[in-house]
């Protein structure tokens, strides 16, 4: 297997300018770089990346914690990781872990055998206490707020409060939400914003208006489902997911529930979708979100940065 001393020798040149070459240093007469190059395309040489990331002392290579690849709300913070990385030459590698706390740990452990040079975490499976102790070994950056670590956040509570009291200054007092997991630190966050606003404005608090384990368009479906079988119905859904809100959509219309004269609906995360469905959502920015943590991994910033949320306005809210 041909090394770099052999480049060196078969071109007529130092040992340095082919390491120059190599990492596309500009200081080389371009006579000396096209023999370089000729010389290593005849030898068909490959540079031993391993070594390479030894002595720089960085892989430049990103790994992205998530528990779905294939989640709208996921996927597009990961798209505005991959656009800044792209720019910065910084390769991503996607760590789905379906909230496994096991494969979780797994995908960090890749941070202490110096596999990447850091990892953003979208979502999370295990505690903080658990996962703290691997930023001894480089960059860890949460979509999250956390007091531990740097992170790029929404303020999960600002936007609840704001979405419900949309909601009460257009007549609603029966309003339910839904929520992904609801042991979540956004979940409970949002809870309290729903208890909090509903109880300043003297309206009750039913928990049978509160649905969990709602991810995707089936999901959405199924609340209507069981809103059917309610004696009381909220007149009002806060959706956490576009998707959600969707089956909500899709769903109500089988069951004869009028959108949004019977039923009016607000969803989270302003998915491109949500616009044909003429659906009125909570803006997360959640691809500002992506990008700002991968700056605060890249620059090792030591920052909370909230990204502003905001309403987007359509046709799926009423007024009492």
């Amino acid at each position: 297997m041909s090394n770099i001393k052999d480049i060196a020798k078969l071109a007529g040149v130092s040992i340095t300018t082919v390491s120059r070459v190599l990492n596309n240093h500009p200081y080389v007469k371009d006579e000396k770089r096209k023999k370089v190059l000729q010389v290593i395309e005849e030898l068909n040489y490959q540079q031993n990346v391993n070594a390479i990331h030894l002595v720089k002392g960085k892989t430049f290579m990103l790994g992205v914690i998530l528990p779905y690849a294939d989640h709208p709300f996921f996927q597009s913070i990961v798209g505005g990781i991959i656009q800044a990385a792209a720019s910065n030459k910084i390769a991503v590698v996607i760590c789905p872990t379906n909230y496994s706390q096991i494969e979780e740990l797994k995908y960090l452990e890749m941070l202490k055998k110096k596999q990447v040079d850091g990892i953003i975490i979208c979502s999370r499976a295990n505690k903080w206490e658990v996962i703290l102790p691997f930023a001894e070994y480089g960059s860890l950056v949460a979509c999250e707020l956390t007091e531990e670590i740097s992170c790029a956040y929404t303020d999960h509570y600002d936007a609840f409060s704001s979405a419900l009291n949309f909601l009460i200054e257009k007549g609603h007092k029966s309003i339910g939400y839904s929520v992904a997991r609801i042991d979540s630190t956004s979940s409970k966050t949002r809870f309290s914003a729903y208890h909090d606003v509903l109880t300043k404005n003297n309206l009750p608090i039913n928990e049978s208006f509160i649905f969990s384990d709602c991810l995707d368009i089936e999901d959405g479906k199924r609340i209507v489902k069981e809103l059917i079988r309610l004696k009381e119905r909220p007149t009002a859904l806060l959706v956490t997911g576009d998707g959600v809100a969707a089956g909500v959509l899709l769903q109500a219309k089988v069951e004869g529930i009028h959108v949004p004269d019977e039923l009016s609906i607000i969803g989270f995360d302003n998915q491109p979708f949500s616009e044909a469905l003429e659906l009125t959502t909570i803006d997360q920015h959640l691809k500002e979100i992506g990008e700002t943590a991968f700056d605060l991994f890249l620059h090792g910033k030591q920052q909370k940065i909230c990204v502003p949320f905001e309403m987007v306005v359509r046709k799926t809210v009423s007024k009492l």
